[in-house]
């Protein structure tokens, strides 16, 4: 039977519509992740062999990794992103933040912002994220911690999510019999993740959230932004979310609030507030990164502050460069008072992925610092905020 010219029309545009289909739903979330987490040079990373033999015995935390948004299997080793559970055991990180994105604006800049578009729609969309997660911020949060709990539940025993003092101080204990596990515990970035609603603190809290910055890259119902368009301080919303969120035991994150918002933070907090991922103005000056003033603030609390690995938070493009930020905090405040706060698998550029945390050891050892400082800084300050803060 002759197939007419129409027919064959159909046919065409339906096995081009097909693979369209296709390339979106299973090319394209690894290409954009591809595309958006690069890492500058592949492992194995070359240090010495001090910084190697250190690197074995340090207790390693990291306050910053948005790898629960991308379409990846974190269980397996993979040569995609920055972060997975075979690397974080293999880099002897001991501790992980696994960040949530919940929204961000198209042509996303450190300036300006406002919140009309939803970069994260279309990745949800990409990603076949449930129906629920596309007009909800806060069920993005959930699904990105249903991603998390699913990952350990799978790990046999290799992956454990922190939720308490209790879990934390079992963890450690577990980790010095068999060193080949690691840890996580789950934040937000922008409370905007709370739909407006404070009781959905509450719900969050409940799905294993311990940590929350007030803002992300533009002003919400919560407070502003250091990238938003009003750059205001907390809302009577924001203030009573702050409460809320101490009397949970939950840690305040400031990264990404504005000064206003972060000096409004300090006047509420009670016990120490973090800056899960940031530099500082010292080594590298733009409205991204923290002023002496606040440094010393957020110190002052007893908070830990972050350092980044991505050029814009440090002006460089190595383990150098992440250092020479930490000199100055510590020259600034003292030791006790700062982090490591990657940022991986958060649409940035890195010097390398998360086995070659090995090279900040190398290159804090080359700048003069003792071991005791070096174990503060690589994950001895973080336990300290941990165990002063979860419930």
């Amino acid at each position: 039977m002759k197939i007419s010219g129409w027919k064959k029309g159909v046919f065409y545009s339906f096995l081009f519509l097909i693979g369209v289909l296709v390339a979106f739903f299973f090319i394209a979330p690894g290409q954009v992740e591809e595309s958006n987490n690069k890492v500058l040079y592949r492992p194995p990373y070359s240090v010495s062999d001090k910084a190697r033999q250190l690197h074995k015995t340090l207790l390693i935390g990291d306050l910053h990794a948005d790898s629960l948004l991308w379409d990846r299997d974190l269980l397996k080793l993979s040569v995609r992103g920055q972060v997975d559970i075979p690397r974080l055991i293999e880099g002897n990180v001991a501790i992980q933040a696994f960040t949530v994105v919940t929204k961000t604006p198209r042509k996303l800049n450190i300036e300006k912002n406002d919140d009309k578009t939803d970069n994260i729609l279309l990745l949800a969309l990409c990603e076949r994220w449930p129906i629920a997660t596309w007009t909800s911020l806060t069920e993005r949060a959930l699904f990105q911690a249903k991603r998390l709990h699913h990952f350990a539940s799978n790990s046999e025993g290799k992956l454990r999510i922190i939720k308490t003092k209790t879990d934390l101080e079992g963890y450690l204990q577990d980790r010095e019999k068999t060193p080949n596990i690691t840890a996580g515990f789950l934040g937000i970035e922008g409370a905007h993740a709370l739909d407006g609603k404070i009781t959905n603190v509450d719900v969050l809290f409940d799905a294993g959230f311990r940590m929350m910055a007030p803002t992300h890259f533009f002003d919400n119902e919560i407070g502003g932004s250091a990238h938003g368009l009003e750059r205001t301080g907390l809302t009577d919303l924001g203030k009573e979310m702050i409460k809320k969120m101490e009397a949970k035991h939950m840690i305040i994150d400031l990264a990404h609030a504005s000064s206003k918002t972060i000096d409004d933070v300090l006047t509420l907090a009670t016990g120490p507030v973090v800056v899960s991922h940031t530099g500082v103005k010292g080594t590298c000056e733009n409205n991204r990164n923290l002023s002496d003033e606040q440094i010393k603030n957020i110190a002052g609390k007893r908070g830990v502050i972050g350092i980044g690995y991505w050029d814009t938070a440090v002006c460089g493009k190595d383990a150098k460069a992440i250092v020479k930020a930490i000199r100055y905090v510590v020259d600034l405040v003292g030791v006790d008072y700062v982090a490591l706060g990657s940022d991986f698998d958060g649409a940035v550029i890195v010097p390398f992925d998360t086995t070659g945390v090995v090279q900040i050891t190398d290159a804090l050892l080359e700048t003069g610092f003792t071991e005791e400082e070096i174990r503060k800084i690589m994950g001895g300050n973080l336990l300290r905020v941990l165990m002063e803060s979860l419930p």
